[in-house]
């Protein structure tokens, strides 16, 4: 039976990238969204085309009732879920006097809670069923990169390190935990939003001068899944390309 990979945030991006490298690789996929239905509809159509047996999923992460109905109606298709990739998250970056509560509460809510809330009971199954790996994409502001526009992120960024080490210790000696911290990475959503002169004097701050790309990002994630990284445990890995004054 192939494993069976849950991935939330899947439906564009970096989520869906990692879905379809590790549909490729023989994997189940399990995906979730929020607000993005028509790609979501979208990948399950890409993911059938692989021949992938699927389940995609509405689900607001920081709910807990649709937390637990998410891995209720998971474990009822598949049986069981080998690997977890708490992909999604949020920005919502503002100006620090314009920064609001409400916004910062609701970014530590899905980026944070979430990925705590979806691991704790996809880990507690995976515990039961005496192994499992766990990959949260966190960032590298989460780290040592400030920007006061987007202090609320970095918070809920360098709190999923801290949950990372926590949720290893917990989950051991049966389920790896590491985490992922991405750099500049050139995804669609972001690119749009950013001119030529800005990209550069980004890439510029790169050893290898170039942004990182979603498929980087997923063939990290295929690894860390894969036998070949079971003693790789409790890690936070950058994935930026060797970026100065990220020491």
């Amino acid at each position: 039976m192939s494993k069976v990979a849950l991935v939330t945030g899947a439906s564009r991006g970096i989520g869906r990238t990692i879905c379809l490298t590790l549909a490729k690789k023989g994997y189940s996929i399990i995906g979730t969204y929020n607000n993005s239905k028509d790609k979501a509809i979208t990948l399950e159509e890409e993911l059938k085309k692989l021949n992938t047996d699927c389940l995609i999923l509405k689900c607001d992460i920081s709910n807990e009732l649709e937390v637990k109905q998410l891995v209720t109606d998971s474990l009822k298709k598949f049986g069981k879920i080998d690997c977890l990739c708490n992909n999604a998250g949020i920005a919502i970056d503002s100006l620090f006097r314009d920064k609001t509560v409400e916004n910062f509460k609701k970014t530590l809510n899905v980026n944070l809670i979430g990925t705590f809330l979806v691991s704790k009971y996809v880990g507690e199954e995976m515990v039961r069923n005496g192994r499992g790996k766990i990959v949260n994409i966190s960032s590298t502001n989460g780290i040592n990169t400030y920007f006061p526009m987007c202090l609320d992120y970095d918070a809920s960024k360098a709190g999923i390190n801290s949950l990372t080490h926590n949720l290893a210790m917990q989950f051991a000696p049966c389920v790896n935990v590491n985490a992922i911290a991405p750099g500049f990475i050139k995804t669609q959503s972001e690119t749009e939003l950013m001119d030529e002169e800005y990209i550069k004097n980004e890439e510029e701050k790169i050893f290898l001068r170039r942004g990182g790309t979603e498929q980087d990002v997923a063939n990290l994630v295929a690894f860390l899944f894969s036998e070949e990284a079971d003693f790789i445990n409790n890690a936070i890995i950058r994935i930026d390309g060797g970026t100065y004054g990220s020491f």
